[in-house]
């Protein structure tokens, strides 16, 4: 049974996610909690090097499915040989992007549909679920702006507004779907503003000090 609690971060790109993450993570260790920050795609070995592959710039022929097949791959070896592991020993675990990611960019922006995109979630978890989730929410045009524009290095920032604008939608979707883990944070504000609001909501849930 599991003993301990998962936690993890959504949002489109440029919303702040990796600073917000870096930001809790310098104040889990500084107040002495014991706590462990994984990233998707990534985290193990396999992982990282599928990562590598998800991302390049040049597999432009990579279809939707193959894209999806390989954020799930990375998935189920994460889960099988960290977090299940970490989660059973009672560990804090926090990641940053899992299974609302593929939601909202393959379900819905890459158009394979939810009941698709959930299917292929649950056999990748394999039982393993978020206890809470924290959508940091900015639209992607101001979350672009704010962030200098797309990394031509990284195959889906450079996707297109379009494309960011339905993974936008397809988050809110998930909002609607799963409101009783989805926790919505405006981040309009400033970075510390945001880190505030997000170690108050862990707060309120219990989960850190």
């Amino acid at each position: 049974m599991k003993k301990g609690f998962f936690i993890t971060f959504e949002g489109c790109e440029g919303v702040g996610k990796t600073t917000q993450v870096k930001m809790l993570k310098e104040y889990l260790e500084e107040t002495n909690q014991d706590c462990l920050f994984l990233r998707e795609p990534g985290g193990t070995e396999i992982s990282e090097k599928i990562r590598a592959i998800i991302l390049d710039p040049n597999n432009t022929q990579m279809t939707n499915e193959c894209e999806t097949f390989l954020y799930c791959s990375a998935r189920s070896q994460l889960v099988a040989q960290v977090i299940r592991p970490a989660l059973n020993e009672g560990k804090l675990v926090i990641c940053d992007r899992f299974i609302d990611s593929t939601f909202a960019y393959q379900g819905v922006a890459r158009g394979l549909g939810a009941e698709y995109v959930d299917t292929l979630n649950k056999l990748a978890c394999n039982g393993i679920m978020p206890d809470l989730t924290i959508f940091l929410d900015l639209p992607p045009k101001q979350a672009f702006d704010r962030k200098g524009g797309a990394d031509l290095e990284d195959r889906l920032e450079k996707a297109g507004m379009t494309f960011h604008e339905k993974v936008y939608e397809g988050y809110k979707l998930a909002q609607e779907r799963y409101k009783d883990r989805i926790i919505t944070i405006d981040v309009s504000g400033t970075k510390y503003e945001t880190q505030e609001k997000i170690r108050n909501c862990l707060k309120e849930h219990g989960y850190i000090k």
